[in-house]
This record gives structure tokens, C-alpha cells and sequence, in this order.
């Protein structure tokens, strides 16, 4: 079969997003999409699950997970790839975020109530709390089912983005090492994106891309739906610079976000790039798979 697709970046309801890994597999292979990876938020159980239920027939598949990271310099979304789900570094790491995820949810819910005045019925706050990885999207769906916001949208750009929260986070660093101590591959998930609104671009990019290096990433998100031409070129420029490993994700969470499975903005039929290549041979599948 020939390889005309890719996406190494999407959500199931294991996280934020609206599809089950069973349905996230049944879309891939709909799209077309002849390598995926999944990649929830501080989790590893829906790339588990996956790997439970392919056939030998299905698209090829790489164990994913992205971690929310923060330090003194801003905040990073860390990709994991390739990583051996045994691993003791691995589990610790989904164990540490996964902790501090639900400690932020009860923050917030906490702060809705006080500076808000939105009080939620128990079994609603409970239904959250015994999901995998709860966060601002159930919130906001469930801030629209009570009645305290029109959308889910509104929700959190008007109430849950408000609302500070004075907490600990996974450390860059940590992630990092977890993930290659593990076996996997650290790669910075779109980069110019931070915190918010933030844009970070050019010396600064390049400057937070370097200081990651120190701790042992490996690669960067060069083809994302949310890229300009221009972010895109100069993300690429960055990786071939340093010689990083390269990876293309469309981010997608079903229902919960405006992007397409498979919109990377990666075209396969022609030369495929270098850092990708490498980041192919490096997970084993650029023997194994054919190209346009």
C-alpha cells in the first residue's frame, strides 16, 4: 500500500477529545491516513487500547502521549514517540501529570464557584472527576449543560481562561527524560505556539528550541494544521539547523476543536524531508512503508 498520509498528533476521550481510540482508528482508516499516532494528554492507556484492536491489515501505528510542560521561561506541549508502555520513566511521568491535571480541575472548579457564583450538581462534578484526564473542554461542557454559558467556547474563553491558577506543573525536563528513558522520542509539539495567544518566533523560537535541546529533545512538530507557510518554513529551518528529527500532526480532537483528521499540511507525493525521514527510520517504519 502506498503511504499518500500521516498524522502523528491527535485526541481521543482518554483526554479532550470526542472520539474513542476505537472510533479514532475507524476515522483514520476512512481519511486514508496510512500512519498515526495518538497522543493524549498525559496518558498512554488510548495508544494501549489501540494497539489491542489493530489488524494486520489496519494503517501502521506509533505509540504516542503528549505532556502539558511548564518552567520559568513559559509552557510547552511535549510529544513522546516510540516509547516502550512498560517503562517505568514513562509511567511515572503520565502518573506526575496526570496528578497534577486533576489537581488543576478541582482548582478550577473551585474558583468557578467562588468567583463566579456557579455551583454544580455533585453528580455532575463527580462525573468529571472519574474521567481519564478531565480538563477546560468537559469543564465547559458541562458550565453549558448547567446553564452558565451559551457555548462551550464561551465557557472558557470568558469564565475558565479568567481564572488563575497557582500551580504546579510538569517540568519540560522531566517529560523529556521520562520519555527517552523509556525508549521514545521527545519532540516539542507546535512550536511557536506558548501560552494562549502567545507566538513565539524567530531568536526566541530558537532560543526556547536550544534550551530543550540541552535536556535531550529530540524533534519538532514541523507540519501542523494551525501553521502559516511562513511558521511552518521557519520551524523546518530551525530542526535542519540543529539537526532535529522532524514529525507532522493535525491536533485533532474530534467535536472538540475545528481541525480535520489528517490536515498536517504535509504533501507526500513529493521528496519526503529529511528530518521526517529520519524520524521514519529511527521508529522503524520507513522500511516498512511505501510512498507516493
Amino acid at each position: 500500500m502506498k503511504i499518500t498520509r500521516i498524522d502523528l498528533h491527535m485526541h481521543s476521550t482518554v483526554s479532550d477529545g470526542t472520539d474513542t481510540p476505537e472510533e479514532i482508528l475507524k476515522k483514520v482508516k476512512q481519511a486514508g491516513i496510512g500512519l498515526f499516532a495518538l497522543t493524549d494528554h498525559d496518558a498512554i492507556k488510548g495508544a494501549g487500547m489501540i494497539r489491542e484492536i489493530l489488524r494486520e491489515d489496519d494503517p501502521y501505528f506509533l505509540s504516542g502521549a503528549e505532556f502539558s510542560c511548564k518552567d520559568e521561561e513559559g509552557k510547552y506541549h511535549i510529544l513522546g514517540y516510540g516509547y516502550d508502555p512498560s517503562g517505568d520513566s514513562i509511567r511515572q511521568v503520565v502518573e506526575t501529570g496526570h496528578a497534577m491535571r486533576m489537581r488543576k480541575v478541582r482548582a478550577r472548579l473551585d474558583l468557578l464557584q467562588t468567583s463566579f457564583g456557579f455551583v454544580f450538581p455533585e453528580e455532575e462534578i463527580l462525573a468529571i472527576l472519574a474521567m481519564d484526564n478531565p480538563g477546560k473542554p468537559h469543564i465547559g461542557n458541562m458550565m453549558v449543560k448547567c446553564g452558565y454559558a451559551q457555548s462551550k467556547e464561551q465557557a472558557i474563553n470568558e469564565f475558565i481562561n479568567q481564572i488563575h491558577i497557582h500551580n504546579v506543573y510538569l517540568r519540560p525536563e522531566t517529560a523529556i527524560r521520562g520519555i527517552l528513558l523509556s525508549g521514545g522520542i521527545p519532540v516539542l509539539a507546535h512550536p511557536p505556539f506558548g501560552s494562549g495567544d502567545e507566538l513565539i518566533t524567530g531568536g526566541d523560537l530558537e532560543k526556547r528550541v536550544k534550551r530543550l535541546m540541552d535536556y535531550g529533545l529530540r524533534g519538532m512538530e514541523g507540519f501542523y494544521s494551525g501553521y502559516t507557510p511562513k511558521l511552518r518554513a521557519q520551524t523546518l529551518s530551525i530542526a535542519e539547523k540543529y539537526g532535529l528529527l522532524v514529525t507532522a500532526g493535525s491536533d485533532y480532537h474530534g467535536k472538540n476543536k475545528l481541525v480535520t483528521l489528517g490536515d498536517t499540511k504535509l504533501d507526500l507525493n513529493g521528496k519526503i524531508p529529511d528530518g521526517l525521514r529520519r524520524f521514519l527510520e529511527e521508529t522503524g517504519f520507513l522500511d516498512q512503508m511505501a510512498f507516493a
